[in-house]
């Protein structure tokens, strides 16, 4: 316990970051029983004290990856998981925050969703460089 809590800072939003390893995913990780380990989980399951439920993933409702506060984890589907961290974390906007509206979503073909403003503004920075 001593050893994981001198790889944590805390911060003043409630986040305890991982200041260790990180995976090529940005996740902390160290090794413990032998075996390398995503720190989030450790602590979920160490520090928190829950077990984590076959088939879930943790999700970090505050939306750091290398935040391992336990209050800030919990066990959700992978569906779930995806869906926070595309849509539902940001509500209903873009992922500069403008809000998605009939009149201000375009849907490309395929069904990704773009925000017709920020494509606005990479169109007229793409015709700007080519001038």
């Amino acid at each position: 316990m001593e050893r994981f809590t001198k790889l944590t800072a805390p911060t003043e939003n409630g986040c305890v970051l991982w200041v260790g390893c990180l995976n090529s995913r940005g996740y902390g990780c160290f090794r413990y029983g032998g075996v390398t380990v995503l720190a989030h989980r450790w602590a979920y399951e160490h520090i928190g004290g829950r077990d984590i439920p076959p088939g879930l993933t943790i999700d970090h409702l505050c939306r750091e990856k290398r935040c391992v506060n336990p209050a800030h984890l919990e066990p959700v589907t992978g569906a779930v998981n995806t869906w926070r961290g595309t849509v539902g974390a940001r509500g209903n906007a873009c992922w500069r925050g403008h809000p998605f509206t009939a009149a201000s979503e375009y849907v490309r073909p395929g069904g990704k969703r773009e925000c017709r403003i920020c494509r606005a503004a990479r169109q007229r920075e793409h015709y700007r460089q080519r001038l």
